[in-house]
Order: C-alpha cells, then sequence, then structure tokens
C-alpha cells in the first residue's frame, strides 16, 4: 500500500511504501477510493489535540470498497462499498456507551488520531464501524459526508428546532448542513471571513437567507448559531446575534480559546453547548436524508501524494467545500 505518513508534530506528511494491512478479529480490509480532508486533520498535523499516534496516517472521511474480512466477519460484503468515520470503534463497557452515549466513550478509537487512516490506498477499519453506502455512486461526493456531514448533523440536532440558524465558518460541515436545512424549510445566515466574498456567493447560491462577514449583524435575530470555524471569539459574537433563549452550538474538535464576555450576553437563558465525534446512529440518520434532502457536496479533488497540498489550502481557505484526496 501507498500512504502520507506523520512521523512528527508540525513536519509535513511522507509519501510511503507499506506493507498491505491484514485485518484481524471484528475488522474488515478496504481499498481507499476516495478520502475528504478535514480541519481535524489540521488540528491533529498542527499539534492542537494531543498525543496522536506517531507515526500516523491521517485521515478520517473515508470512501472504499471492501477487499478483505477478518475472522468472524460476515459484513459488510467483500466488494460493497462503505463509508468510514473519526469514531471508529468503542469499549461498550464504560457509562457513556452503558447510557447509549458511545460518542463520550472513555476508551474510543479514533480514524486518523490513535488508529491509521484514510491518507492512504488502504485502511483496516472495524466492521461495526464502516457504514453501507449503497447508492452513492460517486465516492468523491460522498467523502465529506462521513465527518462534515456527520458532525453538521449531530450539530443541528443540538440547535433543536430552530428556524432561522446561524452558521459560523462557512466551510465543508456549512455547505452540506445549509442544504439540509433549506430542505427543512429552515431560514439559513452563513457567516463568513470577513470579505471572503467567494464564501458568501457560494453561501447564497445554496440557499443561505443572507451571508455576510462574522463581525457583521444579521438582518434577524437567529433562533440558534452553530460555530464550525475553530475560532473562540465568535461564542460571544454569536451569543450577541441569538435571541432570548437561544443556543449557540461548538461543532468543532478543537477551538482557541473564549475571550472573556459579560454576562449580559448568555443571560435571558441562552445557552452554549458543544458537539463531541458522532454515534453510529448520528451516521444512520444522515445517510439516509442526505440523498433525500438532495444534498450536493462542493470538493476539490488532489491525488494523494498531494495531502500536504490540499492541507495547505485548507488552511489558508482557498477552496470552496471540501478537498478530497484520490489515491
Amino acid at each position: 500500500m501507498k500512504a502520507m505518513v506523520l512521523h512528527a508534530i508540525g513536519a509535513p506528511l511522507l509519501f510511503e511504501e507499506r506493507p498491505d494491512p491484514q485485518p484481524g478479529p471484528g475488522e474488515i480490509l478496504v481499498k481507499v477510493e476516495a478520502c475528504a480532508v478535514c480541519r481535524t486533520d489540521l488540528h491533529v498535523v498542527d499539534g492542537d489535540l494531543p498525543q496522536p499516534k506517531l507515526p500516523l496516517v491521517p485521515g478520517h472521511e473515508i470512501v472504499g470498497i471492501v477487499e478483505g474480512l477478518g475472522p468472524d466477519v460476515e459484513a459488510p460484503a467483500i466488494g460493497s462499498r462503505v463509508g468510514i468515520p473519526w469514531l471508529g470503534h468503542v469499549c461498550g463497557s464504560c457509562p457513556y456507551c452503558q447510557e447509549g452515549r458511545e460518542n463520550l466513550c472513555d476508551r474510543p478509537v479514533l480514524t486518523g488520531y490513535t488508529r491509521d487512516g484514510g491518507f492512504a490506498t488502504h485502511v483496516v477499519a472495524d466492521a461495526g464501524f464502516a457504514f453501507p453506502l449503497a447508492g452513492f455512486d460517486d465516492p468523491v461526493a460522498a467523502a465529506p459526508l462521513l465527518c462534515a456531514g456527520l458532525i453538521g448533523w449531530r450539530s443541528l440536532k443540538m440547535a433543536g428546532e430552530a428556524r432561522r440558524i446561524g452558521l459560523y465558518g462557512f466551510g465543508a460541515a456549512a455547505h452540506i448542513i445549509a442544504q439540509v436545512c433549506e430542505w427543512q424549510g429552515r431560514s439559513v445566515y452563513a457567516f463568513t471571513r470577513s470579505g471572503d466574498e467567494a464564501a458568501q456567493d457560494h453561501a447564497v447560491s445554496l440557499g443561505c437567507a443572507w451571508a455576510g462577514g462574522s463581525d457583521e449583524t444579521p438582518p434577524e435575530a437567529l433562533d440558534a448559531a452553530i460555530i464550525f470555524a475553530p475560532v473562540g471569539p465568535l461564542v460571544p459574537a454569536a451569543l450577541k446575534a441569538v435571541r432570548k433563549g437561544g443556543r449557540v452550538v461548538c461543532g468543532g474538535i478543537h477551538m482557541s480559546d473564549i475571550p472573556q464576555f459579560p454576562y449580559r450576553l448568555l443571560w435571558e437563558e441562552r445557552s452554549i453547548v458543544s458537539v463531541a465525534n458522532l454515534t453510529r446512529q448520528d451516521a444512520a440518520e444522515f445517510l439516509a436524508l442526505a440523498p433525500e434532502a438532495g444534498v450536493r457536496t462542493t470538493t476539490t479533488a488532489y491525488p494523494l501524494a498531494a495531502a500536504n497540498e490540499a492541507l495547505a489550502d485548507l488552511r489558508a481557505g482557498r477552496f470552496q467545500g471540501a478537498a478530497v484526496l484520490v489515491p
């Protein structure tokens, strides 16, 4: 197999050839067709997330074809297309797993962080955390659904029945969930980097009711806001934008420090909540809903060996939607 490998935090990924991995008990071997590049991958490479497995193959928005089954594994079938997400395995025995909150598992396995991921031609995954993708005929288009889509969906569920929703940071997750909101009849207000007209035009093209800079005030008070950009000062900005009783959802795994802000921004029963990982139920719901909602991802494809370029372009905001590596 071929893979892009991280050997040291902050260092470029190295293109390497390795022996093909072999699936163990409960595992499958998948030939990677596409792997989207997530901002979480940047957080891993840049050291924002502590103690990744090193050396490490990043990548956790994986679409591929099952090529091999480990002992006692009967499904998914060899030759079928599956998606592999960030949450790669849970212990099943900690209090959170026992409560049905596997996204908060005390001992999770995380794809592209604590186990090798999809910046490669092949990957091994837990069969129970590989989601069937029958009907998803374009692997490049499907890849961003495996994290940007799933985390966007979980964040939207946390926002409740809000009719006017602000999305802060109009990247991969926001451009997917904006389409879901439009399909559901909600109004979306997109907040981008100040002056980023390309992102604002992209938002409007996907049905957003309004698009502007994150320092701007929306034309109406919001029922809820979801923050996808890893920028702590957006939290008080979003609190200013939501109405009484409104909720601010922090959808990222990492965010810069939230600055001090006056209590009056939180008063009147406004709330702040974070989203962590995903559950298999989230995946089942969203992967059934996305085709019905007509979700179309905007992607920029890169060859596997150009993973460092894709990460740099993501960091600099040089494309709309999502970058996808194609081995």
